[in-house]
């Protein structure tokens, strides 16, 4: 990455002080244009099997950091008067999947979050959105991917019959982080093959 002229920052997404180094440390190089919060976990099991340890994680690790991101990431962004800021979600925040009522907790809570927050600082130059994909192929996915019986039965639950590309959901948002419109804000981009909204 250095060759490509860029840096890392490595740090904790759930801690406090270690989003402000990261944005710190990025503000080092000029204004912050866009901030990507691309963190999640998956964790599939129905509430009777899950403890409240376990619960908390999953909502420490996805809404928690999320919040943090918004509120560190957005104080640098409105000292600019402008900024754009993606946070990921999932299918699960909108649609009704079996055992995942911990991560559709997590996830609906960015969506509702993302809503709010487009609207606190739509007069004050931040764009503020959402990429919701359905089940994609990354590192992440590889135990719910690992044969290709697993595979075909997830793809039979999605409209298009394919699981997403993880260069897809990254295309995604980089499109809301760049090329999107200004006037865009507030909104969850449903990148799940139609899951969400079609029945076929």
């Amino acid at each position: 990455m250095q060759s490509q002229g860029l840096s890392t920052t490595i740090g904790d997404a759930t801690k406090e002080d270690d989003i402000k180094q990261c944005v710190a440390a990025a503000k080092e190089n000029g204004d912050i244009n866009g901030i990507l919060h691309c963190v999640g976990s998956i964790v599939i099991r129905p509430p009777h099997a899950l403890n409240q340890e376990a619960f908390e994680d999953v909502i420490t690790t996805n809404l928690t950091s999320a919040f943090l991101t918004l509120s560190i990431g957005g104080k640098a962004m409105l000292r600019q008067g402008q900024g754009r800021m993606v946070f990921t979600s999932s299918v699960a925040g909108s649609l009704g999947l079996v055992n995942h009522e911990a991560i559709a907790a997590a996830k609906g809570g960015i969506e509702a979050m993302v809503r709010s927050a487009a609207a606190t600082y739509a007069r004050r130059g931040l764009r503020i959105n959402a990429v919701a994909p359905g089940l994609t192929d990354t590192k992440m996915a590889s135990k719910i991917l690992a044969s290709d019986a697993m595979r075909d039965a997830a793809s039979q639950k999605i409209p298009t019959q394919r699981i997403n590309l993880k260069e897809e959901a990254a295309s995604a948002m980089f499109w809301l982080l760049t090329d999107a419109p200004d006037n865009l804000t507030g909104q969850v981009l449903h990148l799940d093959g139609g899951m969400a909204n079609v029945l076929v």
